[in-house]
């Protein structure tokens, strides 16, 4: 006779994002991301996916080049072609700009990865703060 077990899979863990509040503005930051790794090619396909659908495809997005590991100049995600910039000096270092065509930019601030939770969860909420942000926490 065989005994099979049968194991439940951990949750994934949840993507840490806050978004502010729709319609409310103006505003500096659209909202604020945590990721886990600096592996863009890791982290922006779940991103991406946990945008509101309003926002529309993202085809373009620019970041802090010293932020992250190298990165191609572009990524498939979802069946579609993402772009990826390296910012210029004029571009905040601690951002990530997403640009959809027909629908709008998004500034959302990057927590450093490798920050401590104790501090991760105070700078979201201060980069929000003066937006009424709300929290979105969606599953990886």
């Amino acid at each position: 006779m065989t005994t099979v077990t049968t194991t439940t899979p951990p949750a994934p863990p949840l993507l840490r994002l806050r978004l502010a509040a729709p319609g409310v503005l103006p505003r500096r930051l659209d909202g604020a991301w945590w990721p886990r790794s600096r592996d863009l090619l890791a982290e922006l396909p779940l991103l991406l996916a946990a945008l509101p659908r309003v926002w529309g495809h993202i085809a373009s997005i620019t970041v802090d080049p010293g932020a992250w590991t190298a990165a191609p100049g572009r990524m498939f995600v979802a069946n579609q072609v993402v772009r990826l910039h390296r910012a210029t000096a004029l571009h905040p270092p601690s951002t990530v700009v997403l640009l959809a065509p027909g629908h709008g930019r998004w500034d959302l601030f990057v927590v450093p990865p490798d920050t401590a939770d104790a501090d991760a969860e105070p700078l979201m909420a201060a980069a929000l703060s003066d937006y009424g942000a709300r929290t979105r926490a969606v599953p990886r």
